[in-house]
């Protein structure tokens, strides 16, 4: 099985650690992970995880987007808080046609609605929506439950 995680522009704190830690348990669970990044995320990650530890295989969001086709994933897990976010998930998850799990999260409680809202109308995909921006545990909670239903 193959999980790709997308991180945009690492603006809010959360989306670091998250992806890390998704990047982690999809690991655990036997996925082979790939993290597309944009290229400060990608820096960040790379000094937040020298030896790979978590991070196994990265590539540039724009370049994996060119790359990527139907069939490429089992599943697609994006972080998504900011419209540009919302944009790339949607594309993804159009091009790859799998499982899909976007994390909305933003501290304003609108813009996590409106970014749902977007992702929602153009996929079939399932989303978390929570208010986090500094204080990643939120999201982490809710995706720890996600991932007890994709063993069930």
């Amino acid at each position: 099985m193959k999980a790709l995680v997308l991180l945009g522009c690492p603006e809010a704190p959360s989306q670091t650690p998250i992806g890390l830690y998704a990047s982690y348990k999809l690991g655990q669970m036997g996925y082979d992970v790939t993290v597309s990044s944009n290229p400060a995320a990608g820096k960040i990650l790379d000094i937040s995880d020298p030896e790979g530890v978590y991070v196994k295989k990265r590539v540039d969001i724009e370049k994996c987007l060119d790359e990527i086709e139907e069939g490429d994933y089992d599943l697609l897990v994006g972080c998504v808080h900011k419209d540009a976010a919302a944009t790339f998930f949607i594309t993804y998850y159009h091009i790859l046609k799998c499982k899909a799990l976007a994390l909305v999260f933003s501290r304003d409680a609108e813009e996590v609605a409106e970014f749902a809202d977007m992702v929602e109308s153009s996929t079939d995909a399932d989303i978390i929506a929570v208010r986090a921006f500094h204080n990643p545990n939120p999201i982490k909670v809710k995706f720890d439950k996600y991932l007890k239903t994709l063993e069930e």
